[in-house]
């Protein structure tokens, strides 16, 4: 293989690692659920990221042409993480979950509580 081709393999390698053990650290070290539910999605969509664009460099140096597998996991973790956090972040706020004393701008997350979604005009 092309030193190269293994350079930005080995850098999207380390990269994507480096993001996955951060997240896996934060999801035991912070505090609340609001903030543990930040570092694994972002790890995940980084990390996992890193990690699936080192194997389609590979693949599509070692074969010669590109494969869509890893690029529609690819698509599909970039779209799907971020969203499903905020829908769990989302539940978690309207089953008033616990937030730590400190959190900054708690008044918006009560306001954002007592709001009721638009009634249908018709």
């Amino acid at each position: 293989m092309n030193f190269w081709i293994e350079l930005l393999v080995s850098v999207l390698l380390v990269f994507g690692g480096l993001f996955v053990l951060v997240g896996s650290i934060g999801l035991v070290r912070l505090k609340d659920f609001y903030m543990r539910l930040h570092a694994p999605t972002k790890a995940t969509t980084l990390g996992l990221g890193g990690i699936l664009l080192a194997s389609m460099v590979s693949i599509s140096y070692q074969q010669g042409y590109m494969s869509i597998h890893e690029l529609l996991i690819t698509l599909f973790l970039l779209i799907t993480a971020p969203v499903t956090a905020h829908i769990l972040a989302k539940v978690a706020m309207h089953h008033r979950l616990k937030q730590i004393e400190r959190t900054s701008n708690a008044h918006y997350v009560d306001r954002a509580r007592e709001q009721r979604p638009p009634k249908d005009a018709e």
